[in-house]
């Protein structure tokens, strides 16, 4: 299996090392990360600017390509910049989960979502902060079961979140809202956005969320298609 690694949290994420050592188990590995950190980029891309893309030396048996653009972009040079082929695109592993409403800003999701575009399998990695190490503990039984199911040959993307401990894992959908947003005013006219988990959660053990809350590993397909196939159904015999 070739794989491209990629992340939103930069070269100097601590568990990028771990998780290239990881996946060089499962095959031939290249790895083309932002030079600094990308969160909420989504899909983004630059093209009117030039940006810097350079070999680092992460540890002495670990090179990796340090982008200064966003996940997007990193999956783009893999490709199409050192004309390489993939079976796998691998994002994360996140610092912070990506679930409900929030995985339309995450650049984690929007690496594998670009990774599609170009015809490539993909699969996001989030935990929150401070179980990064576990998540990384608990992906040779969770991707084990991925390949075991096949769930690669049912659809392009998953987005896969971690709890602590994972009393199992979840086949699930995306859930609703995760954090509570707003601005804040700083000094003058300056305005920061703010917000926290929300805190109250349900049982509804096919969400996202609740599952992620209630202990399961987390596992959502998604759908990089954007049209509404029910409207456009109802609506074509218009034109």
């Amino acid at each position: 299996m070739r794989i491209l690694i990629t992340n939103d949290d930069s070269i100097s994420s601590p568990i990028l090392p771990g998780l290239i050592r990881w996946a060089k188990k499962h095959g031939d590995v290249t790895v083309v990360v932002p030079k600094v950190e990308q969160s909420g980029k989504s899909q983004a891309i630059e093209f009117y600017r030039e940006v810097e893309i350079k070999e680092v030396e992460l540890a002495p048996d670990l090179k990796v390509w340090a982008m200064d653009s966003t996940p997007a972009d990193c999956v783009r040079f893999g490709v199409l910049g050192l004309h390489q082929t993939y079976d796998l695109v691998l994002s994360g592993i996140n610092r912070g989960l990506n679930v409900g409403h929030d995985i339309v800003y995450s650049g984690t999701v929007g690496a594998i979502y670009e990774g599609s575009r170009l015809g490539i399998h993909g699969i996001a990695l989030s935990s929150a902060p401070e179980d990064q190490e576990e998540a990384l503990a608990q992906l040779d039984g969770v991707f084990g079961w991925v390949m075991e199911q096949e769930l690669l040959s049912h659809n392009m993307l998953y987005n896969i979140n971690f709890p602590r401990e994972a009393r199992g894992i979840r086949v699930t959908r995306q859930g609703g809202v995760f954090f509570s947003d707003g601005f804040a005013r700083r000094e003058g006219d300056m305005y920061i956005q703010v917000g926290a988990p929300v805190t109250e959660y349900g049982q509804n053990l096919n969400m996202d969320i609740d599952a992620i809350r209630n202990g399961y590993v987390s596992v959502t397909p998604l759908a990089a298609e954007r049209t509404d196939f029910v409207a456009f159904e109802k609506l074509k015999h218009l034109t």
